[in-house]
């Protein structure tokens, strides 16, 4: 027997497990982990690219929601695309785009030839991600190891959330904040060679045409959520600009279950929505990856600008609560073979949420040992969670639509992690002082964790299903 990270990688048969199974895997993981360090390894990065750029703090903040934004928006598209045309060819796209626009972010000489790069980017994830979890899905079809494969997959965003920060901050310091984005090379290029040579050609379902109208409304949704909570700081939430902004995400949000409700093939199906442990998973990776990457960014900027501390040195401040993410997917992939993972995900979100409300409470200029704790916490719960709302939301699926339960999962994901960054970002602008705004920040993290738990406690059913519905 075969052990890759913890996972008994069998073949159906039980026999030791080949490259059909391993090679996805590492693939995968390689991918995944590209895409999320890009996340977190920007938020140390982001004050010395402001600076060299002068760039505004609106400048800052579209500099990383940039990314986010199109990531989120066209995941439901590389959902589809994966059903429709075979999800190795999509995953294979999308990591030539990725570490393409990785050196296009390199080479950037202004914050908007950076902002566009960064949405280039953001299309090389919206493909990478929902294909990833297709994949997986396809190479472990025993619900067991399916759910351990998925929790090596989350890990991957722990590993990646653990070394941004450290990672991006020695860059930073020592070779320049370019080479944030210059190493995503050559982890993307031995990325596309596994899996163009070790991962066979998925199936393809080209009855099932895009459903472009309702991928419209969905970029308008997410790019007119972001803009109006990055906006809404420097405006005030009563501007009249803002307002219109949120009057018109509310018209896209219900021109997308119009057409989903009206076309023969359409984008998300809304049966699928029916299915309370899908939504209801979707929804807590929402809230999860909100109050997490909310707390990431409010905190970099924090320590930066209020401590004076360097780019490395709050890479170092960060590790504690990244460092926990590393582990505690693997753990949970573990536990839930004999605990289910409704207990894991909610204890996850409570510990989330204890975190964040005590980083609230620490008062306005705590000490840094007081604030290590309740970063260790987020992290720790966060990535508790992952597993248990991610084999939830896939094992509610049909098959056939594994590509698009992947991109929904990730698309409200992203969605909350672009809220996350652009309402701590409002919070600290609006406030008497950035103290102030960073502990309103943390508090609206809690109650988002807090929420989250709630929804695990409706939702998650005390054991995965095993047959989708539908």
């Amino acid at each position: 027997m075969v052990r890759a990270g913890g996972l008994h990688a069998r073949g159906p048969d039980g026999s030791a497990p080949s490259d059909r199974s391993l090679a996805p895997l590492l693939a995968v993981c390689a991918g995944y982990f590209m895409v999320i360090l890009d996340v977190t390894v920007i938020n140390v990065a982001v004050p010395v690219v402001g600076r060299e750029l002068s760039a505004s703090l609106t400048g800052i903040q579209w500099i990383t929601n940039g990314y986010t934004l199109i990531f989120a928006g066209l995941l439901l598209t590389g959902g589809a695309l994966g059903d429709r045309l075979g999800n190795r060819r999509i995953f294979c796209t999308g990591v030539a785009v990725f570490t393409v626009a990785s050196a296009g972010c390199g080479l950037a000489w202004s914050t908007g030839t950076l902002v566009a790069a960064r949405l280039l980017e953001g299309l090389g994830a919206a493909l990478i991600v929902p294909a990833s979890l297709a994949l997986l899905q396809h190479a472990f079809p025993s619900p067991a190891e399916r759910s351990r494969a998925f929790g090596l997959w989350g890990s991957m965003a722990g590993v990646a959330a653990s070394a941004g920060p450290l990672l991006g901050g020695l860059l930073v310091t020592t070779l320049g904040w370019r080479w944030v984005f210059f190493i995503n090379l050559p982890v993307g290029c031995a990325c596309l060679l596994l899996t163009l040579r070790r991962v066979p050609a998925s199936a393809r379902r080209t009855d099932r045409p895009v459903d472009w109208p309702a991928q419209c409304a969905v970029i308008a949704v997410v790019a007119l959520l972001t803009a109006v909570l990055n906006e809404a700081g420097r405006r005030g939430w009563t501007d009249p600009l803002i307002a219109t902004g949120a009057g018109l995400c509310l018209l896209a949000a219900a021109a997308f279950v119009l057409r989903e409700h009206l076309a023969r093939t359409p984008l998300l199906p809304l049966r699928l929505l029916c299915s309370r442990p899908m939504s209801g998973g979707a929804a807590i990776g929402l809230l999860f990856n909100f109050a997490f990457y909310g707390m990431i960014f409010t905190a970099s900027l924090y320590f930066q600008h209020e401590r004076g501390l360097t780019a490395l040195r709050t890479g170092f401040a960060l590790f504690p609560a990244v460092a926990m993410t590393m582990f505690a997917s693997v753990l949970s992939g573990r536990l839930a073979r004999r605990t289910g993972h409704r207990p894991l995900v909610v204890t996850g979100m409570l510990l989330g949420a204890a975190g964040l409300a005590g980083w609230a409470a620490a008062g306005p200029d705590p000490d840094y040992p007081l604030l290590v704790v309740p970063m260790m916490a987020a992290g720790f719960g966060t990535s508790f969670a992952l597993t248990g709302s991610t084999t939830t939301v896939m094992s509610a699926a049909p098959d056939q639509y594994s590509g698009t339960a992947s991109a929904l999962f990730n698309t409200t994901r992203q969605v909350g992690s672009a809220a996350g960054v652009a309402l701590g970002g409002s919070l600290l602008a609006a406030a008497t002082s950035f103290t102030a705004g960073l502990r309103t920040s943390m508090a609206v993290g809690a109650a988002a964790y807090l929420a989250a738990a709630t929804f695990a406690l409706l939702c998650i059913p005390r054991k995965t299903p095993r047959h989708s519905p539908g």
